[in-house]
């Protein structure tokens, strides 16, 4: 049994983390646009009623199918660290890395620029169209999420007295929201209209709108709030200290986001395709080479077994990611040894019956590995919502919650359309508890720079320009040239690790996708997380309770430490398709958080 059935229909498909943006994907469809004019509608209203997991000036990686085309590609919504971004620049701040809150971690925000990029040059509707979801519900309100309204009473006392603009923004009359209220966001409506209204006063065409609005973004009035706010205020942080930002205007007017190729492997005769190593992405490539030479099914879903081969398989694969992958236009990344059969096969001998607690990445084309070393610094006390501006991440954890409450999370949305287009994206930062509200703007920076190494010398070391390495990793599936499956998931570091059981699901054991999203989810906690303090338990897996009592007798036996977590808590896997033969749209969203919604007509 599941919760809800697996969606078909014949006109489209949309599946995303909330259910007022999936409903706003679906009506883009049913007014004439496409999966892309769709996904990015989608997009711009996660930007509004998802705060606490991502915002306009966050980040976003955009895999897509265009069916005309054919051949997947990838919008790299990552913008990179600003020119004052150097290691020298946070030594000389007495920092040992580079906090996780704040305006010191702030990148060019890439997320506006991707969506903008999408419609423009493979959209059909005009930027009005598509963005009036977005500036409807920021205008009139959408009911708060009891996670971002749980967040917002956490870090109320920060809002009210130190991020004044943030408490203007999300407190009303001085006060958290209430869970499920109706909350408005004046201000980042006002900014996307006068984007509008600057679009439409450029002249007629289409992509000449588009194109002044990405102009008005990032060259325009709003790169000149962001540049005043962070050139002229000291902002408290993750250190317990203030500090000025490093972004300026013009490291926002310089940036464009960038098409590119994606990275693929075959696996059980599907060709699936991820963002590139300044996104984890092939580190989803590297768990199915090594799956490849394992006969899955012969040893039954959730088995002990099947379960203690994956976590192993991961954590070799995450050992790479930490050891190789960077921005490949700053760093020489080995993608195609690291990706290559025989790499995988020498890697593959490692996996033995007991779980390892060493982090062993490979050597690909004999090339020593380096992980930097992770350094104990203890967070600098004060209030409870200062502790949680310490740890990077976007959740924010209220003090009754118990320590087995999963962590990490952002958005993700996935649309495809009749004509055989497909996206799958996985929008995050720039959330509300990375950094104060930008004055007039309605939202916050990103904090993606603190992923980066102030260590030089390392694929993913601080530079600047450069792109830091980011979780974010959307993934899509192409069978016999057409777009067979779109998916991703929240999850911070475990996107690749929820999202690979769903696929295994799937493409080894035979379920549809809707039973797919809902079976066991798991992760390990071997590698240190990319967000700062990048904190790790080498034998660490953090498992759902659903599993058998014998199973987790079995993986215990074997080595692994687990850690029971509520069941229906990793993970919001949500995915589209199209079934092959009869090429019926399907879509599928986990009932987990109870917010995913997927749409099928």
């Amino acid at each position: 049994m599941t919760t809800r059935p697996e969606l078909r229909g014949t006109f489209g498909a949309v599946a995303s983390t909330h259910w007022l943006a999936s409903a706003a994907g679906m009506a883009t469809l049913e007014a004439g646009g496409n999966a892309f004019d769709a996904a990015a509608a989608t997009g711009f209203v996660l930007q509004v009623v998802e705060p606490h997991l991502n915002g306009p000036g966050g980040d976003v990686p955009i895999l897509f199918f265009d069916a005309a085309a054919g051949h997947a590609r990838v919008i790299c919504g990552q913008g990179p660290m600003p020119q004052a971004a150097t290691p020298a620049a946070f030594r000389a701040l007495g920092l040992p890395r580079i906090p996780g809150s704040g305006l010191l971690p702030a990148t060019v925000p890439g997320a506006f620029g991707a969506w903008l990029q999408l419609l423009e040059e493979h959209g059909t509707m005009r930027l009005g169209q598509v963005l009036q979801y977005a500036v409807g519900y920021a205008a009139d309100g959408y009911p708060v999420l009891p996670k971002a309204a749980e967040a917002i009473a956490v870090l109320a006392e920060l809002f009210r007295e130190e991020w004044t603009e943030s408490g203007r923004t999300y407190l009303v009359d001085g006060a958290p929201p209430r869970p499920r209220s109706r909350l408005r966001n004046p201000a980042l409506a006002e900014t996307y209209r006068r984007i509008l209204k600057e679009a439409e006063a450029a002249g007629p065409g289409r992509e000449q709108q588009i194109r002044a609005a990405h102009q008005a973004f990032y060259g325009g009035f709003v790169a000149e709030a962001i540049d005043a706010h962070l050139r002229g205020t000291d902002v408290l942080d993750a250190t317990g200290r203030r500090h000025r930002g490093l972004l300026t205007g013009d490291d926002m007017a310089r940036w464009e986001p960038r098409t590119e190729a994606t990275v693929s492997r075959a696996y059980r005769g599907l060709e699936v395709h991820k963002p590139g190593p300044w996104s984890q992405g092939p580190v989803f490539l590297q768990q199915l080479a090594l799956l490849e030479g394992f006969d899955l099914a012969a040893m039954g879903l959730d088995s002990a077994g099947h379960l203690h081969t994956v976590i192993e398989c991961a954590k070799l694969a995450y050992a790479d990611r930490e050891a190789w992958y960077g921005d490949p236009d700053f760093t020489d990344v080995p993608l195609a040894a690291l990706l290559s059969d025989d790499y995988a096969d020498d890697r593959r001998r490692l996996v033995g019956d007991r779980a390892c607690d060493t982090l062993r990445p490979g050597a690909p084309e004999g090339r020593p590995p380096h992980i930097p070393p992770l350094d104990r610094a203890e967070p600098p006390g004060g209030p409870y919502w200062q502790g949680q501006l310490y740890d990077g991440l976007p959740t924010v954890v209220p003090p009754v919650v118990a320590a087995t409450e999963a962590r990490g999370d952002t958005c993700c949305l996935t649309v495809t359309d009749r004509h055989g287009n497909m996206v799958a994206a996985t929008p995050s930062g720039g959330w509300l508890k990375s950094s104060p509200v930008v004055p007039g703007l309605g939202f916050p920076l990103g904090t993606r720079g603190q992923m980066a190494w102030l260590e030089e010398g390392h694929p993913n070391s601080l530079a600047p320009g450069k792109r830091p390495r980011t979780t974010l990793s959307p993934t899509l599936v192409v069978q016999d040239g057409r777009a067979r499956l779109a998916f991703g998931t929240p999850g911070g570091d475990q996107q690749d690790q929820w999202t690979l059981g769903f696929f295994l699901a799937h493409a080894d054991f035979g379920l549809d996708l809707q039973r797919a999203t809902e079976t066991l989810a798991l992760h390990s906690e071997h590698v240190p997380s990319s967000f700062t303090p990048r904190t790790h338990r080498p034998l660490g897996v953090r498992i759902e309770s659903r599993r058998s009592d014998e199973v987790a007798a079995d993986l215990t036996r074997r080595g692994h430490v687990l850690v029971s977590v509520p069941d229906w808590s990793l993970g919001k896997v949500c995915a589209v398709g199209v079934e092959p033969g009869e090429g019926l749209l399907l879509a599928a969203a986990s009932p987990r958080g109870e917010q995913a919604y997927a749409i099928a007509r």
